[in-house]
């Protein structure tokens, strides 16, 4: 370990050289390469993380460039796990960084905590947590949650020492619609660096035993008054009996499954060169960046003015980022069109840049 690099961190007093040696044989996964995953990993990086794996199966796309300042515009297209893994590489040639470039599901997320001292929340969906607390759980490994939703940022400790989890906190997955994502409500670009700079300084303190965990506290920082407030919660003992539920647990919130398919199963309808309509209800940013050459994009707020135009195609198929939106969109238009049969796609563009990457 090259001592002179962390010179400045190693003399501050309750740190030391013992911190850094914590540090140095720490073994950090990062769920999530974006907003949140890149302070994160920069500043674990930085700071001489041992090793530091993470999981992001998503590509680097131009809506992403003014929150994740790890890429650049000739970084579009380029899956992100790569282009961090290489820039964290010449940051801190020391660490010994693991990329597992897939999403984290319920088939994979016991295998991919394995051997995992602590895991950090960046991810965007909100099942997910719901499927990574669960496996923490399991695991007996501490978490750290992060969540942005428009000018506010959310942080808190779960599962440390036994202490409370998300589920105590959240304990049902939110009804569709209920809680917008980032791409309906916007993100202001500094404020994710704000919430994982705070992420990746409660990651160290809890590998280094510094100072008070936020755990059975949760901080909410509000970045247009630089307010800040903790709320208190408890553990809820009949949370902790966990198992990896199926797929359909972790989608039956946000992204209710009726009237859903799979992506594999929307691709193989296009490539039968079948007759229907595709319906891209992202912003029109959104849609620019990528988009099949097919899709129409009805941004999903303006849905009702497109109703005769769909009503003209016998089938009419769905698809956002995420899932989430179109499978609002589908509750919205249910009983509205006339002749046209209504689906949406589970999974949306992520699902499908996974599948034809």
């Amino acid at each position: 370990m090259n001592l002179n690099r962390y010179d400045r961190q190693i003399r501050l007093t309750g740190f030391g050289t013992r911190g850094q040696e914590l540090l140095g044989k720490a073994r950090i996964l990062v769920v999530g390469a974006g907003g949140l995953g890149v302070p994160v990993c920069q500043y674990l990086n930085a700071m001489g993380v041992g090793t530091l794996g993470i999981v992001d199966g998503d590509i680097i796309e131009e809506t992403n460039l003014h929150r994740q300042p790890a890429y650049g515009p000739s970084d579009n297209g380029q899956a992100k796990i790569s282009v961090l893994g290489r820039k964290l590489k010449e940051q801190n040639p020391e660490t010994n960084i693991e990329l597992h470039q897939t999403f984290l599901e319920p088939s994979n997320a016991m295998a991919l905590l394995e051997n995992y001292d602590l895991v950090v929340d960046a991810t965007d969906r909100i099942p997910t947590r719901y499927l990574l607390d669960d496996a923490c759980v399991i695991r007996r490994i501490p978490w750290i949650y992060g969540a942005l939703h428009g000018f506010e940022g959310q942080l808190s400790v779960f599962n440390y020492q036994g202490g409370p989890t998300y589920r105590c906190l959240f304990p049902q997955i939110p009804k569709p619609g209920e809680i917008p994502d980032c791409n309906q409500l916007g993100t202001l670009g500094v404020l994710p660096g704000v919430i994982g700079s705070l992420q990746a300084l409660e990651a160290v303190k809890v590998i280094c035993g510094l100072g008070e965990i936020l755990s059975g506290k949760l901080l909410l920082f509000n970045a247009l008054d630089h307010q800040s407030r903790q709320v208190r919660f408890q553990k809820d003992i009949t949370q902790e009996i966990r198992s990896i539920r199926d797929d359909s647990h972790y989608t039956a919130g946000l992204c209710d499954t009726g009237g859903g398919i799979p992506m594999v199963d929307y691709l193989k309808l296009n490539e039968s060169g079948r007759s229907h309509l595709l319906v891209d209800v992202r912003e029109p940013e959104e849609f620019d960046a990528y988009h099949l050459p097919h899709a129409l994009n009805f941004p999903l707020m303006e849905l009702e003015k497109y109703l005769t135009e769909m009503d003209k195609s016998a089938e009419v198929y769905l698809i956002c980022h995420s899932g989430s939106r179109s499978a609002q969109a589908y509750r919205k238009l249910e009983g509205k069109l006339q002749s046209a049969s209504l689906k949406w796609i589970q999974g949306g563009v992520k699902d499908l840049q996974a599948e034809t990457s």
